[in-house]
């Protein structure tokens, strides 16, 4: 069977086992209770809803493993009182309904536009959905390995190319003024550009705790660092922190009412992401220019997504929804 063309394989689609690299999603939404996203959930993909304490369900056996659905992860884990069910009621307007996966293999990631659809239909609400719908889609995408290669070439790939993807496809409105995915701060770019493709990672996490401490990033590593180098980030780490082996993509909306929109548009910006990160002379040719572009102070961003465009339709990387044709 021939590859989607919308769910493109990785450049490295094998893990250091061999086996194929898994992606878990994240899914915010508005418009629908937690009872009906998981009832939507069973009818699409099967399994069996377990509602847990108050407006959190578990969905087991589905075709595509395990899922929770729930509101806001810290009113979860809070503990249970009328104040705790109070706020969750008033805030059912802002707070989005969550959708978590396990790590899923290509198959999986297919099974989710048909369920993503379905949520559509059902009334489900994106961030375009309202002015205070600032939500989110995070694919956490397991990393190739835990050489240094594989972790640092990825996020100087995405830091170089960050404004041209915001520009491509800008966010939506209600997240431009929260600070959840807030772009890399233009001292760390420089930094990062200073230590080169072959930096040791233990460099890269220095730097990043220096420049930008925080998980409200488009592409967050904390979860990656903190796996790799526990005791170099565990001083540093926010309370809410999940050390994973994948690289939190954190950058996209949540469009899931606009039936243009599809989680595979998404998956190709990652897959942009790491064609450039594999591509040294491409890599050196955006880091040179980023430096050429930027002098002592950063004003406008624009200026460089649109230089970052021409050097990406040049080696032919330039689609913002991925990788352009042959």
């Amino acid at each position: 069977m021939p590859d989607d063309p919308d769910f493109a394989p990785l450049p490295t689609p094998l893990n250091a086992d061999g086996k194929p690299r898994k992606t878990g999603v994240e899914i915010e939404l508005g418009g629908l209770s937690e009872a009906c996203v998981a009832e939507v959930c069973t009818a699409t993909l099967g399994g069996i809803a377990t509602q847990g304490d108050g407006p959190f369900w578990t969905i087991t056996q589905s075709s595509i493993g395990k899922i929770e659905v729930y509101l806001d992860i810290f009113l979860r884990k809070a503990e249970r009182s009328a104040l705790r069910d109070f706020a969750l009621e008033i805030g059912r307007e802002v707070i989005p309904v969550e959708i978590v996966t396990d790590p899923l293999d290509m198959n999986g990631l297919k099974a989710l536009v048909g369920f993503c659809d379905a949520l559509r239909h059902a009334g489900a609400l994106g961030s375009e959905g309202g002015l205070l719908f600032g939500f989110g889609l995070h694919l956490n995408i397991e990393i190739a390995s835990d050489r240094d290669a594989d972790i640092v070439r990825p996020l100087l790939a995405y830091a170089l190319i960050e404004d041209w993807m915001r520009s491509a496809n800008p966010i939506d409105e209600s997240r431009r003024v929260l600070p959840f995915s807030d772009p890399y701060p233009a001292d760390f770019v420089r930094g990062l550009i200073g230590l080169g493709p072959d930096a040791t990672l233990t460099d890269v996490i220095t730097l990043y705790l220096q420049r930008t401490p925080t998980r409200n990033r488009g592409l967050d590593m904390l979860p990656i660092f903190a796996h790799l180098r526990p005791d170099l980030v565990a001083h540093s780490l926010p309370k809410a922190t999940s050390a994973r082996p994948a690289f939190h993509f954190r950058l996209p909306d949540s469009r899931i009412d606009n039936p243009d929109w599809s989680i595979a548009q998404e998956w190709q910006r990652w897959i942009t992401v790491e064609r450039v990160a594999a591509d040294t002379a491409l890599l050196g040719a955006l880091a040179d220019a980023w430096l050429d572009d930027h002098g002592a102070l950063t004003l406008l961003r624009q200026h460089w997504a649109d230089r970052a465009g021409a050097i990406l339709h040049r080696a032919r990387l330039d689609d913002a929804g991925g990788v352009r044709p042959a």
